[in-house]
């Protein structure tokens, strides 16, 4: 199972990122950064992935993460640990991926409660269209009012 076209985020796409721009612009958040993480091979490097991810998001004192995934199938092992290791240090986390028709993920946690789907394919299936299933303004929309939900939701 690999990762197609039509999940592939382009580089037109990472210029003008949906979520970046919608993040950037909205008055009640405060974009931080950035982080952009590889998917290593091995269930170690996997693991010691996320943990760094989540450290490093604890350390910044982030009030709210939203994590995306450029991938599916076995990357999923690295965005469901990722999620759980930011869950585990009390950090609202919103997920973006392409699920479609799979339904479901690889693995799975109790802090991946809330994930935007962002397939566009009737069928729900990987396609050969370049970015087709990409990250929307629409989906970037559904994450951050996920997220200011969540994070609403902590500080009660």
């Amino acid at each position: 199972m690999g990762v197609g076209p039509s999940t592939k985020e382009t580089t037109l796409h990472h210029f003008r990122d949906p979520l970046v721009d919608l993040v950037d612009k909205d008055l009640d958040t405060d974009l931080m950064g950035i982080v952009i993480v590889g998917t290593p091979q091995s269930n170690n490097e996997k693991m010691f992935v996320g943990k760094r991810v989540a450290t490093l998001a604890e350390a910044m004192r982030a009030d709210g993460v939203i994590i995306s995934v450029d991938g599916w199938g076995n990357s999923h092992v690295d965005f469901s640990n990722t999620i759980e290791e930011i869950g585990k240090r009390n950090i609202p986390v919103v997920g973006m991926s392409f699920v479609g028709a799979q339904g479901q993920f690889v693995v799975t946690n109790r802090y991946m409660d809330t994930i935007v789907d962002f397939n566009k394919s009737k069928e729900g299936i990987e396609t050969e269209i370049v970015g087709e299933n990409n990250i929307t303004t629409l989906d970037a929309k559904k994450a951050l009012a996920f997220l200011k939900l969540k994070m609403r939701k902590m500080g009660e």
